[in-house]
């Protein structure tokens, strides 16, 4: 599969935290793994790149910062060009709401412009944390909510989701295939897509995940960049993502 998407026009599509980075417990230091910075700078120079996240444009150039020609969709694919506006969003204001209605449950709001994230990772109480957060996201008007591990995101109800912004950002760069690799629901929304030209992988095997594919653990994000690599500059190296209707081993 992965020699075919070396020869195929194929834009290779990441999410960041949990994929190209470690999770970490305080999401604003999440970083890669200097290999992994280094294979994907290389990568990018071989083939069209594009990181797709919930977090917001201005947070993932940062720190992609060096990393040429690599595109980027924030927001969950709702940021997906440099002139999106969030000062028209009403994000800011269900931030407010938020911060209000959670204080003193342990959560973090995270304003990222055209949308809202409460992480609850830190919560003492993270149960009674999670079904307040889905409570007081769930009522503020004109939004749809966005679970994953350990944080809600609140985001625009009319707002695209993962797969209609991949599908979108492969037309627009004439791409045929497309490799994505995610770790969490959200990515779901991609594995989802009946669409042929799709390879979709896993960090990390989850029963019912749409994913055909997936990778046993984050830090094998290295070795599948570097035969990405390989296939698309020698031609050669074996295929290494698992089937997912294979048990692990």
């Amino acid at each position: 599969m992965l020699r075919q998407v070396s020869r195929a026009p194929a834009l290779l599509a990441f999410d960041f935290d949990g994929t190209l980075a470690p999770i970490v417990a305080r999401p604003e230091r999440a970083a890669m793994r200097p290999r992994t910075r280094a294979l994907l700078v290389e990568v990018a120079r071989l083939y069209p790149c594009l990181v797709l996240s919930g977090r917001s444009r201005t947070d993932l150039g940062a720190r992609l910062h060096g990393v040429a020609g690599v595109r980027l969709l924030g927001n969950h694919g709702a940021e997906w060009r440099s002139g999106a506006r969030p000062g028209r969003s009403p994000a800011a204001g269900w931030a407010a709401v938020l911060e209000r209605r959670l204080a003193g449950l342990g959560v973090e709001v995270e304003r990222k412009g055209l949308s809202v994230a409460v992480h609850y990772r830190g919560s003492p109480r993270k149960t009674a944390a999670r079904r307040a957060i889905l409570a007081a996201a769930g009522a503020l008007p004109g939004v749809r909510l966005l679970r994953g591990k350990q944080v809600v995101d609140v985001v625009p109800a009319a707002a695209p989701g993962k797969g209609r912004a991949l599908q979108h950002a492969a037309a627009r760069l004439g791409c045929t295939r497309v490799l994505y690799v995610g770790d969490d629901r959200t990515d779901e929304d991609v594995f989802a897509l009946d669409w042929p030209g799709l390879v979709a992988v896993r960090v990390g095997q989850r029963r019912g995940s749409r994913a055909r594919y997936f990778l046993r653990r984050q830090r094998e994000i290295d070795r599948l960049l570097a035969t990405l690599l390989r296939l698309r500059a020698r031609g050669r190296a074996q295929d290494m993502l698992t089937p997912s209707r294979r048990p692990m081993r």
